[in-house]
């Protein structure tokens, strides 16, 4: 390896920061470092030679920067190590059925609801609506929050369209509306990814939603 001679002095503190931003070069240059030191000490002044202690804070320098390289991999292997480890976790929850206010895909199977009316509420009412937002079907219920099933039949007992249908509950006392609110259902998840940090469900239908919005699992019926 050919070296040009070096001035006499420190290795510029300008030099040091440029190689602290390249990790990859750093992390395997300590020979070449030396073979500088070297040629840096057969170039010097024989009437004005280099202090030992200007050796002592090159080699000090160039060690403390070997050592946070070595930290920086380290860190970033854990957070590699961590990040598979999530998503190793998360590829549990595929083929689960999630629980969230959100549109439900319907395919001919009755669709899990659950329902959460108000605590004053004398009368709920479940509303039905098709992607479009229209209305489609409205449905007196229990005031309860146990779970219950939308059938995803009409009037005369034929099956509605295959699509998307969202729920929202509508709470009654004294024959006066007092709340309306979206209900819950639960959806089969058919993929789990991370989004920019962020974890998003795939639910039956493509449904998207972040896993911070569901608020339970469980096994698929």
């Amino acid at each position: 390896m050919e070296i040009g001679q070096i001035n006499q002095g420190v290795i510029p503190a300008s030099q040091l920061n440029q190689a602290t931003t390249d990790l990859s070069v750093i992390s395997s240059d300590f020979e070449t470092f030396l073979l500088m030191l070297t040629a840096q000490m057969e170039n010097q002044d024989p009437l004005n030679p280099i202090e030992s202690s200007d050796y002592a804070v090159q080699l000090a320098t160039f060690s403390s920067v070997e050592q946070q390289v070595k930290t920086n991999d380290l860190l970033s292997g854990l957070s590699e190590q961590m990040g598979l480890m999530g998503m190793a976790q998360l590829a549990g929850w595929v083929g689960m059925e999630a629980r969230a206010a959100v549109p439900a895909y319907l395919d001919g199977a009755p669709i899990a609801l659950s329902p959460n009316p108000a605590r004053v509420a004398e009368e709920a009412v479940l509303v039905v609506r098709d992607a479009n937002g229209d209305e489609v079907e409205r449905i007196n219920i229990e005031v309860s929050t146990d779970p219950i099933s939308w059938a995803g039949i009409d009037e005369n007992g034929d099956p509605r369209p295959e699509g998307l249908y969202s729920f929202e509950l509508e709470s009654y006392s004294h024959d006066s509306l007092i709340a309306t609110t979206p209900v819950d259902v639960y959806s089969q998840i058919s993929e789990a990814r991370n989004e920019g940090g962020v974890t998003v469900l795939i639910l039956e239908g493509g449904i998207e939603v972040p896993a911070s919005a569901v608020n339970a699992l469980r096994a698929a019926s």
